[in-house]
């Protein structure tokens, strides 16, 4: 048995997945966790757990539905320790995702967020839209 593609996916992609799971970064994400193992590091899930605790998903999604979501992503994603600092985006706040990467031996970043897209590749690691990801 092959092992699983080592995948991170950033967590405006996760959000999609939630608010809207037939949307381009949803079906992403989707195939994602299909196909390869998610990775999130502590400050990842801290991000998301902040950004999903924000009022203004109230009327999109219930606060209990939101928690689950968080719930189930911590049974399908491996917690990745970091271990090893990267200074590397011109958005200071983007490089935990690079971070996950390095310190979980990624084979892809998934986002769409241009600070990060412009670093692609990033130390050997392809950083691609979730559009490019479905069309492979």
């Amino acid at each position: 048995m092959t092992p699983r593609k080592r995948i991170v996916v950033d967590n405006n992609a996760l959000v999609s997945r939630l608010l809207l799971p037939d949307s381009v970064p949803g079906r992403a994400v989707r195939r994602a966790v299909d196909e390869g193992q998610l990775l999130i590091s502590e400050a990842t899930l801290i991000e998301l757990a902040d950004v999903l605790a924000r009022p203004k998903f109230d009327r999109y999604v219930s606060i209990e539905d939101r928690q689950q979501f968080l719930r189930l992503l911590g049974s399908v994603a491996e917690l990745v320790p970091i271990t090893y600092p990267i200074r590397a985006c011109r958005d200071p706040r983007d490089d935990k995702f690079l971070e996950l990467a390095i310190n979980g031996g990624a084979a892809i970043i998934i986002t769409g967020d241009k600070d990060l897209l412009a670093l692609d590749p990033f130390q050997g690691i392809p950083i691609i839209t979730p559009a490019s990801f479905l069309k492979r």
